[in-house]
């Protein structure tokens, strides 16, 4: 498990408030992110956990301004290293892609260009952010190559994507994401496509790559397993909503909502039993369009009462930096032990109507 190498108590570098998203194309607006607060340290790594459809990538995404803008409503307040996102211009918002904030994409292969070589793309980038030779600017991308430990590095830069394998691209992907130096680095399910050995080795390599560039990084996957290995601290969203945040050990050892220990149970590791069945969620993520007036996980939930279905939980504070939003937590420390309190295979009788 991670240790955190984060100041807790400096300013961060990344601050998320009352984030809202709304996307505007379709016949009903849907609401894929609905009030985020979040923050990274510098130095920090910070993963967002949840299924597909729970707000993780569109929350990355909001961070570059990335979303169509005809068709996309954020509200809200994002400050990165100074700068407020959400107000940027066209020129300085185009300054801030890749030399302040910068993004390892999900599949490489669909982020970077078919038909220029890899290392002429990462030449490009920093030349677009700063003066210098296109000679100068191929030596750092030499250098990019040797630091995520692409092999034979000098005749890879002139390879095509297509001529890469899948986990050399996405080491050419964390190259190209590093070039212009960026103080923060946004991570989208960057093993999702890559088999386990591959997967460890790029989790390793980010987590080598924050500690001596000292960047900090937010990390959006579903894995468990994944951001236990990169981060100092997990945020769980589901339904456009963060439900718990706090150190990662400490959520691990405690999960105060649900749904963070529906997602640990529902992990296949090797401590499971001979002939032993899989624990599952049942039912679906809500639809963002028609989001509950009460707690959105509350139709999944096995410990659901009544008021769930009615009232939308506010944050509680657990510790000073673990916080949750379930009405089954409370002063009393109300919420499940996951060590003794297991959740049963069907829903609460409460929602059996």
């Amino acid at each position: 498990m991670s240790e955190s190498h984060s100041n807790p108590t400096s300013a961060p570098i990344v601050s998320v408030r009352d984030l809202r998203v709304t996307f505007t194309g379709g016949k009903k607006p849907v609401e894929a992110v609905n009030g985020v607060d979040l923050s990274v340290a510098r130095g920090e790594s910070v993963a967002l956990i949840g299924e597909s459809g729970s707000g993780k990538s569109v929350t990355l995404r909001s961070l570059l301004r990335l979303h169509p803008e005809r068709r996309t409503r954020i509200e809200g307040r994002i400050d990165i290293a100074g700068h407020d996102v959400l107000a940027l211009g066209n020129k300085a918002l185009a300054d801030y892609r890749g030399k302040v904030t910068s993004m390892i994409f999900q599949e490489p292969l669909l982020a970077l260009d078919p038909v220029y070589t890899v290392g002429a793309q990462i030449v490009e980038s920093i030349r677009r952010h700063e003066a210098i030779s296109k000679e100068d600017a191929r030596k750092r991308a030499l250098e990019l190559f040797e630091r995520v430990r692409i092999p034979s590095p000098a005749r890879r830069l002139d390879a095509y994507p297509h001529e890469m394998s899948g986990g050399m691209r996405q080491r050419a992907m964390i190259a190209l994401a590093l070039a212009c130096k960026p103080q923060v680095l946004l991570a989208d399910e960057p093993t999702t496509a890559l088999d386990a050995t591959v997967q460890i080795q790029i989790l390793l390599l980010l987590r080598e790559l924050q500690r001596e560039l000292g960047l900090a990084i937010l990390f959006v996957t579903h894995d468990m397993g994944a951001a236990v290995e990169v981060a100092d601290r997990f945020a769980v969203m589901y339904g456009g909503r963060i439900v718990e945040e706090g150190p990662t050990r400490e959520v691990i050892r405690n999960p105060r909502h649900p749904y963070t220990l529906a997602l640990m149970q529902a992990r296949a590791d090797g401590a499971m039993t001979k002939g032993a069945r899989l624990a599952s969620i049942p039912g679906s993520p809500p639809d963002l369009a028609n989001l509950p007036v009460g707690c959105a996980f509350a139709e999944r939930c096995a410990y659901a009462q009544p008021a769930c279905l009615q009232t939308r939980p506010e944050a509680v504070a657990i510790s000073p930096s673990h916080q949750v939003r379930c009405l089954r937590t409370d002063a009393t420390g109300g919420a499940m032990d996951p060590n003794h309190d297991t959740a049963p295979d069907t829903l609460s009788p409460a929602l059996a109507d």
